[in-house]
């Protein structure tokens, strides 16, 4: 068929040619972001393909395909994972030599045999860890995160490929900082960045080294991030071999006969260093690391929450938990008697926890490049104030001799983007000098300040120098509203139409009859627009018409494709997903609902109820409960079932805030009973807002309030000395928990 024409009018991008010095930034309005996936689920991270297509994830185990050449967003595979709270489908990667061996490296959280919350008991929690008890209480949630790489097959990932590279342990069943992200330096060699998988709503915003006996190894940050002989809290670097084992290249932080020390270390005393990227020109590794929660510095406990950014050239120890920075040492804290001992020695860290089965003397702690908290930092006042969420960008390589429509200009080459999660903000760094273990920070710049970008949590340059981001979205572990993936563009000459696609119906029985728009598309140049319609995801053009009505009468998944072409040869696509023989299940929260009060510390029970063309089984509710902080969330729990209960206890610190809640997040998908039709979910949301505490008790020396007045000759009693004082109210704390 033949394509239809489509006036629009132009957006305000400038598309001119420019022509500017390579010293000069360009103008933000040469960049246009162009909408790829409107619906990448609950989005983690993401990897682009030599030949331009981009594989995205989501912590579910998803992972979508987006076809640069069709537009369609496919599922290219679903991994089986536990998700029991921050665990899930984390990093992907892709390998070096991706088009001739197809590999596909993602970094998971297999199954196993966890304990898992059992929905005929509602009032326990069986997929919880005790936080106190036995090595043998503790030993059923012992797991571990798997390295892996899969071949990517067409436009799916063969699941029967993988081949397992490196796991790394995890303690199961209890809050956070499993995640990791995954990149090659010009060598080949892999690294891996860990979190240090330890729960930090029990120390006060401060280091989590809880070494009491009894207590649950997952509140000691030092059993990992602060332990030689431990994969967690730290950037890895190996070398895959063909048959999928590795060796240690050589010039990591130990070397292999290091008693008591694993060689695949490359840098330790990470807390969550959840993004980073090689520079594939230097060798440098730009790594940003999380911060914990304190508010305020405190003179016998340590630092503020401190998040970071490191240019790491050489192997090192960045400190965690003894340590925030070279000069900011964390004390070690008796948590049996809450009390202060010493400050950590940040020159010569020593790891004495019980837990640890690694070098008691640790390497010296390497400052980094730049640190920030909450509040406006003196030292880098561009980076402003908010939470805290540190994401390590990618490297930008100008290549003269690509012929791309969408690259981004010279001006950028070999700059280390870095992003903000918690402030939606993105920056590109500066550095005076390259030279090996010289790197030092010249200046912060605001990128794209005016684009908008909500919660971005990866991005990466692809092979047509254009910018890919995966946004996040506002809200709290689920696809919310603003999540997608996106492009950026340097515009050079015409900017790319942007197709619009809409339905008036997303699912419905067979047939299903659609009604089509696309008149909300447009050129940014004001070009008219050639469009086509493939109904059938099969590459032809059905239908020319810009606002087509089609049937479908064969059950199942349907994405009926628009695709915009202007006169120079851009094109953009948009898909609507629809659905032809199911309905999406409604769910809702009989209680607790959004509004509601209570107080952290409270056990809140739930009940959840579902409505669906198909029959309900509440063993397939699942319910999480999360920490809103800010505007992100920690999952500490995870239940099955139409109703049960969760205990909402975190420490004094965090409880004294006014920017956290209590989120309930519901999920129920279906199991439809027509072969081919795909499952759906429905979600419902509950908030609650921590009440006031309860005012303190009077002071039991005044006098009771009908007791008579003292007569005048007597003796006035002792003026009252004001019983206890509620301190002022804390600034928000920072991201990151």
């Amino acid at each position: 068929m033949g394509w239809a024409l489509l006036l629009l009018v132009p957006s305000s991008v400038n598309a001119g040619e420019h022509r500017r010095s390579h010293s000069v930034p360009p103008p933000e309005t040469d960049f246009q972001k162009v909408t790829l996936n409107a619906a990448p689920g609950e989005p983690i991270g993401l990897a682009v393909l030599p030949d331009g297509r981009v594989l995205h994830t989501t912590r579910g185990g998803r992972v979508w395909l987006h076809d640069a050449a069709t537009g369609f967003n496919t599922v290219a595979a679903d991994v089986p994972v536990y998700s029991h709270d921050e665990e899930g489908l984390q990093g992907i990667a892709v390998d070096p030599h991706f088009r001739e061996n197809h590999w596909v490296y993602i970094y998971y959280s297999p199954p196993l045999d966890t304990p898992l919350d059992d929905p005929s008991t509602p009032t326990v929690n069986e997929g919880d860890a005790p936080e106190f008890g036995s090595p043998e209480d503790f030993a059923p949630f012992n797991g571990y995160m798997q390295l892996a790489r899969f071949k990517l097959v067409g436009s799916s990932l063969d699941l029967s490929s993988e081949q397992k590279i490196l796991q790394v342990p995890a303690n199961r069943g209890i809050c956070c900082h499993v995640g990791g992200d995954i990149d090659f330096d010009r060598e080949g060699n892999l690294y891996l960045s860990t979190g240090d998988d330890t729960n930090p709503f029990d120390s006060d915003g401060f280091n989590p080294i809880d070494w009491r006996p009894g207590r649950n190894p997952a509140f000691d940050a030092a059993r990992s991030a602060g332990n030689t002989n431990d994969l967690r809290g730290k950037l890895l670097r190996i070398r895959v071999l063909p048959n999928g084992r590795y060796v240690i290249p050589r010039g990591n932080l130990f070397h292999p006969r290091t008693r008591r020390a694993r060689p695949e270390i490359y840098a330790m005393g990470l807390r969550n260093p959840f993004r980073f990227s090689v520079d594939k020109r230097t060798g440098a590794v730009y790594v940003a690391d999380y911060s914990p929660d304190a508010p305020v510095a405190d003179p016998l406990r340590g630092p503020a929450g401190t998040g970071r950014w490191m240019v790491i050239q050489r192997p090192g120890n960045y400190g965690w938990p003894f340590c925030a920075t070279a000069e900011l040492p964390y004390w070690r804290f008796d948590f049996e008697t809450q009390s202060s001992i010493e400050p950590f020695d940040c020159a010569a860290p020593v790891n004495d926890s019980p837990n640890n089965t690694g070098r008691r003397r640790l390497p010296p702690v390497v400052q980094p490049q730049v640190f920030y908290g909450a509040d406006p930092s003196s030292e880098f006042p561009e980076l402003g104030s908010g939470g805290v969420g540190p994401m390590g960008g990618p490297v930008y390589y100008f290549d003269k001799r690509l012929n791309s429509s969408r690259k981004w200009p010279q001006y950028f080459d070999g700059t280390p983007l870095f992003y903000e999660w918690t402030r939606d903000a993105l920056f590109e760094f500066r550095l005076r000098s390259r030279r090996r273990h010289q790197a030092q920070l010249d200046s912060i710049a605001p990128l794209l300040p005016s684009m908008v970008f909500e919660n971005p949590i990866d991005m990466e340059f692809g092979p047509d120098g254009a910018l890919y981001v995966l946004e996040y979205g506002e809200g709290y572990f689920g696809e919310n509203p603003e999540a997608q993936l996106s492009r950026v563009d340097y515009v050079r000459g015409n900017a790319s139409p942007v197709a619009v696609a809409t339905s008036d119906v997303e699912y419905g029985l067979a047939p299903l009859t659609v009604q089509l728009y696309a008149d909300g598309s447009y050129d940014p140049d004001g070009d008219a627009l050639e469009i086509g319609w493939d109904f059938d995801s099969d590459g032809v053009v059905d239908s020319t018409d810009v606002n087509p009505v089609v049937t479908y009468s064969t059950p199942g998944r349907q994405t009926p494709t628009l695709r915009v072409v202007d006169p120079t040869g851009n094109l953009s696509t948009a898909a609507v997903r629809l659905v032809v023989g199911n309905y999406p299940p409604q769910v809702s929260f009989d209680y607790p609902v959004t509004g509601q009060s209570f107080q952290f510390g409270d056990t809140v029970s739930y009940s959840v109820s579902v409505s669906d063309d198909t029959p309900v089984d509440c063993s397939r509710v699942v319910v999480q409960y999360v920490l809103g902080h800010d505007d992100h969330g920690h999952p500490l729990s995870t239940a099955t079932g139409c109703t049960g209960q969760f205990e909402t206890a975190i420490d004094p610190t965090h409880v004294g805030t006014g920017n956290v809640l209590a989120v309930f997040v519901a999920s129920y998908t279906d199991a439809p009973e027509i072969e081919g039709v795909p499952p759906l979910t429905g979600q419902a949301l509950a908030l609650l807002f921590p009440a006031p505490p309860p005012p303190p008790p009077p002071d039991e020396e005044e006098p009771p309030p009908d007791e008579e007045e003292p007569p005048p000759d007597e003796e006035e009693p002792p003026p009252d000395d004001g019983g206890d004082v509620l301190p002022p109210p804390l600034p928000p704390p920072p991201g990151g928990g």
